[in-house]
């Protein structure tokens, strides 16, 4: 064995060790990406748009409510108070609402099971950005689900409970202050899935959303839950 052949080793061995040493860091680096993952900071990251399935039947739906409107009850987060950061999807007077299915709009994880006055409200976390997690209220389940199962995007979840109430979908964020902060559904949705409800004449996100600014100028009044005053704000967008 020559020189030449010992200094080939020797750069093997510097390359193996530093390999190794990598391995650790990389896993470290993976790991921390994960846990900040289940954290998400919206004025520094943005809203990102990953629901690929709407989760509802569109075409048996009239009109949606605003998010910040004055419909139902205040449903609001630990930076505001008194509006509903969801939105009411109603149905078509046409149309039986026991009949209407809803669907998982996301693959992740249940972390709620609530019985409600009517049916049952569900929550899943999502599995790419599991610091967001979905509501949908008022579902009569089609299958027995429990905190911890899977879901699957598009998985049929049951049908819309009756009559008796409209459907209704929230989106929370557990953002850095562990206290949650609520997004609008539409701003969550890829383009694709926007573009059913374009398709029903809803120009824009931006349209189903009344800005906080405009909601803290025309303010609500509560005792409770209850809106006890008149709103002066547009608070329904009617579909084609």
């Amino acid at each position: 064995m020559d020189i030449w052949d010992i200094i080939k080793i020797v750069k093997l061995a510097i390359l193996l060790v530093l390999l190794l040493l990598l391995i650790p860091c990389c896993k470290k680096k993976a790991q921390g990406e994960s846990e900040d993952n289940s954290i998400w900071d919206i004025d520094k990251k943005g809203i990102p748009k990953f629901v690929e399935v709407n989760y509802i039947e569109l075409s048996q739906i009239g009109r949606i409510s605003k998010f910040r409107s004055s419909v139902g009850h205040d449903y609001s987060d630990a930076f505001e108070h008194c509006r509903s950061m969801k939105h009411y999807f109603e149905p078509l007077s046409t149309t039986d609402w026991s009949s209407i299915k809803i669907f998982a709009p996301i693959s992740g994880v249940i972390t709620r099971v609530e019985n409600e006055w009517a049916g049952t409200k569900i929550e899943i976390a999502s599995a790419i950005y599991p610091a967001f997690r979905i509501s949908i209220f008022h579902v009569k389940l089609n299958l027995a689900l429990k905190v911890g199962d899977q879901v699957e995007k598009s998985a049929f979840l049951g049908t819309h409970i009756g009559s008796q109430t409209m459907s209704d979908i929230s989106v929370i964020v557990n953002d850095p202050s562990r206290q949650g902060r609520m997004v609008s559904f539409f701003e969550v949705l890829t383009d694709q899935v926007f573009n059913e409800f374009y398709a029903r004449g809803i120009d824009n996100r931006a349209s189903m959303i009344i800005p906080k600014n405009m909601r803290d100028a025309n303010p609500l009044n509560c005792n409770g839950d209850v809106f006890i005053n008149t709103d002066t704000l547009v608070n329904w967008v009617q579909l084609k």
